[in-house]
């Protein structure tokens, strides 16, 4: 019978997959629906109150399509509604957010040496934070709701570098990326649920009753889900951050965050332009790749690494370190991982230890215990292709004495 850790990985392996299919399904017909717009064209043959149309072949058929700006003559007996895409997507990240940041908050979301924080500390803040997001950018776009989009675009971006700072100095350089993608995921769910449904439900509403619809709800939408298809890129790239150190584990990681919606922008300009057959703006690309050699640059500044070593043991950690066999494994993890996972790594080509963890004390293998039980314990996927020769003994050392503390799957 599988045990609370191995459990719990396939409960985080579930809800993650979930969140990968949610996000494609909803960036899919997001993409699309905008490129779609922005291709209509402007035929004699439209009827009354279609502002424009698109053929388009695909699977061995063609599909006629018309936009109405306000709403058809009459309500179709069919309309399919996109929205669960959005809604799935952003419940299924929450819950990736609870079960990685909040339940294992003393090991991915807080970092003493940033700032001292409990649990429910980093936890309400992380709260609170999504919440702030949603409020500070529709406020945003009320006060701009009659000026030119591009200010409103800055207003925005102002925010956004102002919250790539914030999360640097409260949680951990994974926490702080991942949570930017949360703040900015949150605010375009919120587009969804909080604007672009509603308004469309007024005009289905007004139309049933047989008033016309105030195309005003219609714009509304439109700008909002304009804004989501240019955060959509920088919100992938946070999520995937967690996994790269040279993204989060240094010195200018807020800075870099913020220069990735900078591109995330070049990228949908080159994109929305050429959809709306308006020209091929390659300069975009250009622009992009300089952007990405500067954060790369940027990247190469000395990395952060938590001194564990000098951290008091709390929680997890300290029944790990105190459990039968401790010393045997800190034997077998200094002597088969920790000349890759150390301060400065002892292999070539390696500038920094993998996903930024450093094994090279006692208290940071016992920091890591779950991750050590479930990469070279219960699976093979460390040492990479075996390459420092763990045996089956030592890797069944790592099971007892992880499985002696009795913590189950979730530590924190």
């Amino acid at each position: 019978m599988y045990d609370y850790a191995v459990m719990w990985e396939w409960v985080e392996i579930g809800v993650r997959w979930l969140h990968v299919i949610t996000a494609i399904a909803w960036i899919g017909s997001s993409f699309y629906f905008v490129a779609l717009d922005l291709g209509l064209r402007k035929t004699p043959s439209l009827p009354p109150l279609a502002h424009g149309e698109e053929w388009q072949v695909h699977g061995g058929g063609f599909y006629h399509i018309q936009k109405y700006l306000v709403a058809p003559a009459m309500m179709p007996e069919h309309l399919t509604w996109f929205k669960w895409e959005s809604y799935a997507t952003w419940l299924s990240g929450f819950a990736m957010l609870v079960l990685v940041y909040y339940l294992g908050a003393e090991m991915f979301l807080i970092d003493p040496q940033v700032m001292e924080l409990q649990v429910w500390q980093a936890v309400a803040i992380s709260l609170a934070s999504l919440a702030f997001g949603w409020l500070a950018y529709n406020t945003l776009c009320r006060v701009f709701v009659n000026a030119d989009q591009t200010v409103l675009m800055v207003a925005l971006f102002v925010v956004l570098v102002g919250m790539s700072w914030f999360y640097t100095q409260v949680f951990s350089g994974r926490a702080a990326l991942l949570h930017l993608g949360a703040f900015t995921a949150t605010i375009m769910s919120a587009n969804v649920f909080m604007i672009i449904m509603p308004n469309q439900r007024i005009v289905v509403a007004d139309l049933k009753a047989g008033r016309t619809p105030d195309a005003k709800y219609g714009k509304i939408a439109k700008q909002r889900s304009t804004h989501n298809n240019y955060l959509t890129l920088p919100v992938l790239f946070l999520m995937l951050s967690n996994h790269y150190p040279l993204v989060f584990a240094t010195e200018y990681n807020w800075i870099i965050a913020s220069l990735v919606f900078l591109m995330g922008v070049t990228i949908r300009h080159w994109f929305n332009t050429k959809h709306a057959r308006k020209g091929n703006p390659h300069w975009t690309w250009g622009v992009t790749a300089i952007l990405f050699l500067v954060i790369a640059w940027l990247s190469t500044a000395p990395m952060r690494t938590v001194p564990q070593a000098e951290a008091a043991l709390t929680g997890a950690a300290l029944q790990h370190a105190a459990a039968p066999g401790f010393e045997d494994v800190v034997s077998i993890v200094q002597g088969r991982c920790s000349m890759c996972h150390a301060a400065e790594p002892n292999w070539d080509g390696m500038l920094w230890p993998p996903k930024g963890v450093v094994l090279e004390t006692e208290a940071q293998i016992a920091h890591e215990a779950r991750r050590i039980y479930m990469q070279a314990g219960i699976s093979h996927a460390m040492p990479p292709g075996n390459l420092s020769y763990m045996e089956p003994e030592e890797r069944l050392a790592i099971i007892r004495w992880f499985q002696s503390a009795g913590l189950g799957g979730v530590e924190g």
